[in-house]
């Protein structure tokens, strides 16, 4: 599959440049809170007041914090292809926000591949194909440190 012929599974969650892929949040202009996904009505944060919240892309590379298998597919929302795959699911710390999202690990990568604090990056891959087509997701993989 291409990832240039495949739209994103959920528009406006990150950008779709396969070079350099990233997740869109949204930061508080008044104490620097981050949110996934974009917040747009107020600041979160119970000691600020703030509602201006700005678009950001987030870190493309983070930390594992926790990592498990999805051995059974997910209940709806979560589409899968049939037969159903387990995959691994992995929750990064990103690297400038120190806040952890989640996502899945890249194709081939397995849970017993990944231990909390080794780095990531963000990846788009096929998700799943529907009506429509090929679907995009971001996916973690990991980061080959060099010798």
């Amino acid at each position: 599959m291409s990832t240039s012929d495949a739209k994103p599974a959920i528009e406006g969650w990150f950008t779709t440049n396969t070079d350099a892929p990233a997740l869109i949040g949204s930061r508080c202009t008044a104490c620097s809170s981050y949110y996934f996904p974009i917040e747009s009505t107020r600041c979160r944060n119970p000691y600020c007041g703030g509602s201006e919240l700005e678009e950001v892309e987030l870190s493309r590379t983070g930390k594992v914090w926790s990592v498990t298998s999805a051995s059974y597919a997910p209940p709806k929302p979560f589409i899968a292809d049939e037969p159903f795959q387990p995959f691994a699911i992995v929750a990064v710390e990103l690297e400038k926000e120190k806040m952890v999202v989640l996502g899945r690990a890249k194709d081939g990568v397995n849970a017993k591949d990944l231990k909390a604090g080794d780095r990531v990056e963000v990846i788009l891959e096929r998700g799943y194909t529907d009506d429509e087509g090929d679907k995009l997701v971001w996916k973690f993989q990991p980061i080959q440190e060099e010798a």
